[in-house]
């Protein structure tokens, strides 16, 4: 079993084709080839996270996808942010959340407040 650091995109596209062979054959745990799965999987997840990091969306890619989620409406968010003007304002980036807006999207929608409060 030889396996190596993925340094280059090129190790990294080598190992998802390996990875993609092996799980065709579908290895149990603990054979030799279901440990190299095991590894190289590990390896292309460590890989990505250090070379293509899911950053966590924004405030409003948040409440925009919640409200995709629950299939809510301007009106629907009136409670959590306001009359139908001030949702269009904060939906365009044009208005802040205020402390208050947050702490109802939160407990309203379920929002985690570390993602309303942004970077």
């Amino acid at each position: 079993m030889e396996i190596r650091p993925i340094r280059t995109e090129a190790d990294y596209e080598a190992a998802l084709e390996a990875i993609s062979a092996l799980m065709q054959d579908d290895p149990m745990p603990g054979t030799p080839d279901g440990d190299r799965l095991d590894v190289l999987a590990t390896l292309v997840q460590a890989y990505e996270a250090q070379q293509h990091p899911v950053l966590p969306p924004d405030p409003i890619d948040a409440i925009k996808f919640r409200m995709e989620q629950q299939d809510l409406s301007v009106a629907d968010m009136r409670p959590y942010i306001g009359p139908p003007h001030r949702v269009y304002e904060v939906l365009s980036r044009k208005r802040g959340l205020s402390l208050a807006m947050i702490r109802r999207l939160h407990a309203g929608l379920g929002i985690p407040a570390e993602r309303l409060i942004g970077s």
